[in-house]
């Protein structure tokens, strides 16, 4: 297959094209490096399999080349992380909108199969959980900025579903829950790399708010899995797909274990969210999936636990440190 993945120089697009290729792929990449990095895919750029184009995807004429060229695209190209989208609100609503409008025209086109990623940001302050992908969402007001990635992301599936309804365009959707794993960096916001490099550093461990937020997070190998299941499978066609882990754990207990598995003499310290974000600012409490439809349809199952997970970030991070 000719493989073209948005944002294959990200954390998860990295790790994407880096198993496509073991399997036989052709992978092109296109990446504008605003936040993904050279360094996630330096180690293939000597495949001869793989190529690389540096731009962004609201490049309409080098987007129509690379689609043309391809047999399927896995659309990864996005804002990410809550700090990036409370500081840069329109660059946040732009890429994530404008840009899917040009992967789906394009890929209508020459008639191309693709791959969303959505997210968990979907289901906003529902608190019905765990979630299930036709459940009601429940957002805060436009005036917080917090909530434009989850209608960003929403007007994405709309299109996508809408293309697949109306043109027949061949769309998957998978709604991420918590990505974690080697590659990625605390710079926007994630949790887990933030708490183990304070850890590693002894610095202290910020948890915003009162740590009582529930999250489950997911190995970025079992999400490259699914992905490349889903667009394998006929029946993911039209549909979209939870893809996370049921099993979580509160913030505040996050940070406790991960000073245990360092063993780190940082403490732990709360900061309000009108400090680490904005004034005002609203989170989810719960973000838990129902896989259920994700098992049916490709036997989905987390296969990595939080234990093995952040033993991995640690010993990633520890690494690095030595290089």
């Amino acid at each position: 297959m000719r493989v073209l993945i948005t944002g294959g120089a990200g954390f998860i697009g990295s790790h994407l094209a880096e198993k496509l290729l073991a399997c036989g792929d052709k992978v092109c990449v296109i990446d504008d490096l605003s936040t993904g990095r050279l360094e996630n895919i330096n180690h293939l750029r000597n495949n001869n399999n793989f190529s690389l184009v540096i731009e962004t995807v609201l490049n309409e004429t080098v987007m129509d080349r690379l689609v043309s060229e391809c047999d399927v695209i896995y659309h990864l190209a996005a804002a990410v992380g809550v700090e990036l989208i409370v500081k840069s609100p329109v660059a946040t609503i732009e890429r994530n909108i404008l840009g899917t409008d040009v992967v789906l025209r394009l890929a209508n086109r020459y008639l191309r199969k693709v791959l969303i990623t959505s997210t968990s940001e979907i289901y906003g302050k529902s608190e019905a959980v765990p979630f299930k992908e036709d459940a009601d969402r429940v957002l805060g007001p436009t005036t917080k900025s917090r909530w434009s990635y989850s209608c960003s992301k929403a007007i994405d599936e709309f299109l996508a579903l809408a293309y697949y309804k109306e043109r027949n365009l061949e769309t998957v959707i998978m709604r991420l829950f918590n990505t974690v794993g080697p590659r990625q960096t605390g710079r926007y916001g994630m949790v887990i790399p933030r708490f183990v490099q304070q850890a590693l550093k002894g610095k202290p461990l910020t948890v915003y708010g009162d740590g009582n937020q529930y999250r489950c997070f997911t190995y970025v190998d079992d999400v490259v899995m699914a992905a490349i299941k889903l667009m394998a499978t006929p029946q993911a066609v039209g549909q979209v797909y939870n893809i996370g882990n049921d099993v979580g754990i509160t913030i505040k207990d996050l940070a406790a274990k991960i000073i245990a598995m360092t063993g780190s003499a940082s403490q732990i310290v709360y900061i309000p969210y009108d400090e680490a974000y904005e004034e005002g600012f609203e989170d989810m409490r719960i973000r838990k999936p129902d896989l259920s439809k994700a098992y049916n349809a490709i036997g989905y199952k987390p296969r990595v636990q939080l234990d093995e997970i952040l033993q991995r970030v640690i010993d990633y991070f520890k690494e690095k440190k030595h290089d």
